[in-house]
């Protein structure tokens, strides 16, 4: 007869299950992935790297779980955000503000979570991730279109296109921030070392409402600074 659980056994692996994540979290938004090892996760979590691989076979599929968890928890802010605005054009505003505003506040997070090179799942998750942003403004594109607030426009095409040009005008400041690129890593073009200087903070003041400015007129409406 197979060995089943009991409840109580159950709840446990459960609550394990989940500090791993939650210690997994911390580790992402301090070190990046390459610092989220299976060692690492379990040194955080309070457990022998072996009791790790009851709830994960590898590094590969924590990193997907870990993913997986962040970006929920980014697209139900940017849905909440959405939720408090009363017009399709104000929506489409929210989640570039609400997505720029909280990558800027968690550089090292969100450089992970964008940028970071990673195992291939990793990056099938993160076209996922940027699927489910695109879809957000595709519907509130498509509602603008069809009150008139926006010109006729292939509303899923233009949302994949400003998802696009918002990460990639984020990857440079995301990429300045101190401790991005982890210590002895090749640095991409633009991307500072371990000791780089942190963005002044007027740069990050403007980044946001400029990639919302960006937003409107891409879309064909009027930016609220417009005459």
């Amino acid at each position: 007869m197979a060995y089943r659980r009991t409840p109580a056994v159950q709840a446990r692996l459960d609550a394990q299950r989940e500090a791993v994540l939650q210690s997994a979290v911390g580790l992402l938004a301090e070190r990046g992935y390459g610092g989220c090892t299976m060692a690492a996760v379990a040194d955080r979590a309070g457990i022998a790297t072996g009791s790790l691989y009851q709830h994960f076979s590898g590094k590969a599929e924590l990193s997907v779980q870990l993913f997986r968890r962040v970006v929920t928890h980014e697209i139900d802010a940017v849905n909440a955000a959405v939720a408090r605005q009363d017009t399709p054009r104000r929506r489409i505003a929210a989640v570039v503000e609400t997505f720029a505003a909280r990558a800027l506040r968690a550089p090292r997070l969100a450089y992970a979570l964008l940028v970071e090179p990673a195992d291939a799942v990793v990056d099938e998750e993160r076209l996922v991730f940027r699927r489910a942003f695109r879809d957000v403004i595709a519907t509130e594109i498509a509602a603008a279109v069809a009150s008139g607030e926006l010109p006729e426009q292939d509303p899923v095409l233009t949302a994949a296109a400003l998802v696009g040009a918002v990460g990639e005008a984020l990857a440079g400041p995301l990429a300045a921030a101190p401790g991005t690129v982890a210590s002895g890593a090749a640095a991409t073009p633009g991307a500072a070392g371990t000791g780089a200087a942190e963005p002044e903070q007027s740069d990050k003041t403007t980044v946001v409402p400029a990639l919302v400015s960006f937003t409107l007129r891409a879309l064909g409406g009027r930016d609220d600074s417009d005459a």
